[in-house]
């Protein structure tokens, strides 16, 4: 099944992201360390690219990403026109207050009280675009959630007389293309559940651990995971906390979202579920091989 998830206040979302490109000079695009390639909307980057405006690529929730494969994803993408990387958490007032000076040098024209620099934070829902400019203006001003798709319209603020900020909703695009980025993205809990199966997503998560980090899932859960595949993984978590149904069934949902969520809190360790070279892989093995149709869920 791939998954598909465009809420309707989307759509006006980004006709307004749109308009407003014209009056900014930077983009700061918000991404999830652990995904950072599968959740950069593909929206943004036409969006910018078009009005040629520079983009600081932050790559948020870095304690949870795995630290070498986030070097990986900062050369790749310091490498590209136009672009800053950098990895920090938006939860820490330190690394905060690095972003507007990382953002002068990417508009060396603006910055005075004449030409204010203006920045416009983007990214897909959940990623810590609200938790920056909360962070950004040390106060309150947009809602924070552990859901995707909390804030639902544009804010512009004042971060001093030299520099403004404007948020922006989190902005999936109306097509994933590859289903694993789908996977990926619900795994990483920015595609809402009422358009996943939880226990297809954690069967995905569960493989790429797997093939990845093995010795984390059995510190984890205390078992050996030699000759598993995903759903054995989700078996045995569910043996392991005792997870039953009343018939005595083993709970795999339950244990399919106690996967997913020690995920992404943390638990399992630091974890990264794309490198560069797995993205390079993943598309050409995607160009060279026919897609078959499959079923779409979508929320409109």
């Amino acid at each position: 099944m791939a998954i598909q998830w465009f809420p309707g206040h989307m759509t006006s979302a980004r006709k307004k992201a749109a308009e407003t490109m014209e009056r900014i000079d930077v983009v700061i695009e918000v991404l999830d360390a652990r995904v950072p390639e599968a959740g950069s909307n593909p929206m943004i980057r036409e969006l910018r690219l078009h009005r040629q405006r520079p983009c600081l690529k932050i790559l948020n929730k870095t304690d949870l990403a795995d630290p070498a494969v986030t070097q990986q994803w900062l050369a790749h993408f310091n490498a590209q026109p136009g672009v800053k990387a950098v990895a920090l958490s938006c939860k820490k007032p330190g690394d905060v207050a690095k972003v507007p000076g990382l953002c002068l040098p990417l508009a060396p024209h603006r910055g005075t009280p004449l030409k204010p620099l203006r920045m416009m934070i983007m990214g897909i829902p959940n990623v810590g675009k609200s938790t920056l400019m909360n962070a950004l203006l040390k106060r309150r001003v947009a809602n924070v959630g552990d859901e995707p798709a909390v804030t639902k319209s544009q804010q512009s603020f004042d971060l001093n007389e030299r520099m403004t900020l404007i948020d922006t909703p989190g902005l999936m695009w109306p097509k994933i293309e590859h289903a694993s980025d789908g996977l990926m993205l619900a795994a990483s809990h920015a595609i809402g559940r009422n358009a996943v199966i939880d226990e297809e997503v954690a069967t995905f998560l569960a493989d790429i651990l797997l093939a990845r980090y093995p010795d984390l899932l059995s510190q984890r859960y205390k078992f050996a995971v030699d000759g598993m595949d995903g759903v054995a993984v989700i078996a045995a978590v569910a043996q392991r906390r005792g997870f039953r149904l009343k018939g005595g069934d083993a709970d795999l949902e339950k244990a399919a979202l106690t996967l997913l969520q020690d995920y992404r809190d943390g638990a399992l360790g630091r974890i990264s579920l794309e490198t560069p070279t797995t993205r390079q892989t993943m598309l050409a093995t995607a160009t060279s091989v026919p897609q078959p149709a499959s079923d779409t869920t979508t929320l409109d």
